[in-house]
């Protein structure tokens, strides 16, 4: 359906003047898991002598019965015609809500889970409401407002109100952090909702892709950004090392694009991937300029993190609640310089091995593994108390059981390796005419479902002449 619904939006300091144009009807299925936009390459409204660039949304207007006033907006809600610029929801806007409220999180920082958030939106506003409100914000990123952003938006106030509720509570939690990180690299603070699409603040989240923790950060990136993965440790599920990295990923993509736009489409498909969208559109600089050009994926992402920003900012106006937040328990880090398992601690100092695991997701199979190099340990003040009252004796427990000495030296050796395959070194291989996933697999001793996921293919179909990521 060919369909054109303009509308262009005045904003003086203290009044509006708003100026609808209607051409045509629009159709959205906002409660799809995935919402698709059509295009239409003519943006020109001849009957009204109105003409509006989609993406850089410049004015022209030969109506002299219109006056604009600095600062002046267009708000752009065409519903636009090519499936090729389809756009997919974020997997944390489909998360399974009773998972969430059945987590450790959930019943552990969280004091009341029964807030009202029926899946009816009480209030519906106007295009020009939600764009003053977005306007009205004090970010320093653009947080421009269209059909687009409309269908996130209205899709959080409306299926996802339980989602946004849990967040508003569970971020009391992490946010304290977040914010402590943006503050020491001089960052926008509005990235502290960038997690909201990424993992819905679950520091476990695994994407079908394998990006994991609450930044979502691929192996690769990971690694870069120093965060290590072997087979008992994996800091991108550490909320602190894993904001800490993002904070410098996104620095230093801003530092490459110039613009925050396209640095956070960068941070969601790759820096590659947005150069090549930059030169497919002619060069053109702007994440809306660019839109058609980006995977899907991407082409919903940043307008879900102005979604994002507007229904944490203004969720009050929609009838959303936040789940009430317990006061958080005091806790404090130890150096660990020996073989420790989670059950050497619960067991002696009398706390649940879920606690233990829940503020140290980074160890991955409840064992810290200090007798390679020093590990971090976090707990409680008053688990803290009594661990040190043991002294060593906390090691002897039960070692036997949990580090016998034939794997000792099989678990010094694991926890050296710095990723969940090899010893971590990367090797890019350039596909020759004839080679096979499998043929590239056997040269370099590594299984074919390995090669699938350190390059993301969902086939084992390859291309000569482009390149394959392995870790050895």
């Amino acid at each position: 359906m060919t369909a054109k619904y303009i509308i262009i939006l005045t904003l003086l300091q203290f009044t509006s003047t708003i100026l609808f144009a209607q051409n045509a009807e629009e159709e959205i299925d906002f409660m799809s898991d995935t919402l698709i936009t059509d295009s239409d390459d003519d943006y020109t409204n001849s009957d009204d002598s109105l003409l509006v660039d989609l993406y850089n949304l410049d004015i022209v207007t030969d109506s002299s019965s219109i006056s604009y006033n600095f600062p002046t907006y267009a708000i752009d809600c065409t519903i636009l015609d090519d499936d090729s610029i389809a756009f997919d929801l974020p997997e944390s806007m489909t998360v399974n809500i009773d998972s969430l409220l059945n987590s450790w999180y959930a019943r552990n920082l969280l004091k009341s889970l029964d807030c009202d958030t029926r899946m009816v939106n009480p209030t519906t506003f106007s295009d020009s409401i939600y764009a003053q409100r977005l306007y009205d914000m004090p970010t320093i990123m653009e947080m421009r407002y269209n059909s687009v952003v409309r269908q996130y938006i209205d899709r959080y106030s409306t299926k996802n109100r339980s989602l946004v509720s849990y967040m508003l509570g569970i971020s009391h939690y992490y946010m304290p952090m977040i914010e402590a990180a943006i503050d020491k690299y001089n960052m926008p603070h509005e990235l502290k909702y960038l997690p909201i699409i990424e993992s819905a603040l679950k520091p476990k989240a695994v994407s079908g892709a394998g990006a994991k923790g609450l930044w979502q950060f691929m192996f690769g990136t990971g690694k870069l950004y120093g965060l290590k993965s072997n087979n008992y440790i994996e800091e991108r599920f550490d909320p602190i090392k894993s904001t800490d990295a993002a904070m410098r990923y996104l620095r230093d993509l801003h530092k490459t694009f110039g613009r925050w736009d396209l640095a956070l489409a960068a941070y969601n498909c790759g820096p590659g991937r947005v150069k090549k969208a930059i030169l497919r559109s002619g060069g053109k600089q702007d994440f809306w300029d660019i839109y058609r050009y980006l995977p899907r994926e991407t082409r919903g992402y940043v307008p879900a993190f102005i979604a994002a920003n507007y229904i944490m900012t203004y969720h009050n106006e929609h009838g959303i609640c936040p789940m009430e937040p317990n006061v958080p328990v005091a806790t404090d880090t130890l150096h660990i310089t020996k073989n420790l398992h989670f059950s050497q601690i619960a067991d002696l100092c009398n706390v649940a091995i879920d606690d233990i695991r829940a503020i140290n997701p980074q160890y991955i199979r409840d064992i810290v593994p200090g007798a390679n190099e020093p590990c971090v340990l976090r707990l409680t003040n008053e688990t803290i108390t009594k661990f040190i009252e043991l002294g060593d004796s906390i090691y002897c427990y039960n070692e036997e059981k949990y580090f016998p000495r034939d794997k000792i030296e099989k678990i010094l050796k694991e926890a050296k390796s710095n990723n969940e395959w090899g010893s971590g070194d990367l090797i890019r291989h350039k596909i020759k005419s004839g080679e096979t996933l499998g043929s590239i697999a056997r040269k370099y001793r590594v299984k074919t479902s390995q090669l699938m996921k350190w390059n993301n293919l969902k086939n084992s179909k390859i291309r000569a002449g482009r390149y394959l990521k392995i870790y050895k």
